[in-house]
């Protein structure tokens, strides 16, 4: 249980769904938001506020643009290219420590549903010295996640060589074919991965509990003049994971994943019930503070920021305040 004092995002987050027509006179203010690549289920709530309207009812229209990684989406938000972005909460953080006029608003996903698969002869951690691992990037946090999980099973980092690839989509494509020895992947490639007697050499769930995952960020600029569409855009997500995490939207909301990432049904299928068990994602998504702090703790004894770990820096509290 969080005993910290975790802020408030100025939304009724946690309230039934509300009817759809929450803004009905207004024209509907269009938000370019950035996410990376395609295929990955941690969009599925993103994907479901679109599908079901939900955004619309709120007021706003989601124009999508994918990048690569989670740091070229921070590299569009920090240009102004796009209005809002997600992705791992290293990346905004980092971006923000350099002085980028960005500030996060909303925490996504609680914990990171990746596994890290392998080539069937690779019979556990050991084999994994003098081989090839496949993660995000090389300060990515799926770079964390790997050296946390290899650490625990008595590698070091240099005991395996590294190579970066940002979506979960092409980690997969290179353990696939055969290119790398293992890779970090996340639902539903990981169950592909099992389909076709990749070896499952764990979840960082196991490993890693103690800060967040993946959230959304704002460009400054532009978030100051729209705190309206910010706060539209909360109600909406919010709606939408409240709609997901509910066992009578199951068959609809697999249909909603299937359509939009070209995941095989069952896989879909299996996927929304591993996120159920790992609490993936929650209505609120609040920023907690206590959480926030491990995660800038962890990246400072990397030396990865240089500037103060106090957690505030990292939003800007009059976007959450309600007025």
């Amino acid at each position: 249980m969080i005993t910290t004092a975790r802020l408030s995002l100025a939304l009724a987050a946690l309230l039934p769904l509300a009817p759809l027509a929450s803004h009905p006179a207004a024209a509907a203010e269009t938000i370019t938001l950035g996410t990376v690549g395609s295929g990955s289920a941690l969009n599925w709530p993103l994907l479901i506020g679109i599908d079901k309207g939900f955004f619309t009812a709120q007021g706003v229209e989601i124009d999508l643009v994918t990048a690569p990684s989670s740091a070229a989406v921070q590299q569009q938000l920090a240009a102004g290219s796009v209005d809002m972005g997600s992705g791992g909460l290293v990346d905004p953080i980092r971006a923000i420590d350099n002085g980028a006029s960005i500030a996060i608003v909303r925490v996504e996903a609680k914990a990171a549903p990746y596994e890290l698969y392998a080539k069937p002869e690779i019979g556990g951690y050991a084999d994994l010295k003098g081989k090839t691992v496949i993660v995000g990037g090389a300060k990515d946090v799926t770079r964390i996640y790997l050296e946390r999980m290899t650490s625990a099973n008595g590698l070091k980092p240099g005991d395996y060589d590294l190579i970066y690839a940002g979506a979960t989509s092409a980690r997969f494509a290179a353990l696939q074919s055969g290119a790398v020895d293992a890779a970090l992947i996340s639902a539903p490639f990981n169950f592909q991965a099992a389909s076709l007697g990749l070896k499952d050499l764990g979840a960082t769930v196991d490993y890693v509990r103690d800060f967040p995952f993946t959230g959304y960020a704002v460009n400054l600029d532009w978030a100051k003049e729209h705190k309206p569409a910010i706060e539209d855009f909360l109600a909406g997500y919010s709606q939408a994971v409240t709609w997901l995490d509910d066992p009578a939207n199951r068959d609809e909301a697999v249909k909603i994943l299937v359509a939009d990432t070209s995941a095989k049904p069952e896989d879909a299928e299996k996927t929304y019930d591993f996120f159920k068990k790992l609490e993936i994602y929650d209505a609120q998504g609040a920023i907690d503070s206590a959480g926030l702090a491990k995660l800038l703790g962890v990246l400072k004894d990397l030396g990865d920021i240089q500037g103060s770990t106090d957690p505030s820096r990292f939003y800007d509290a009059s976007l959450l305040a309600k007025e």
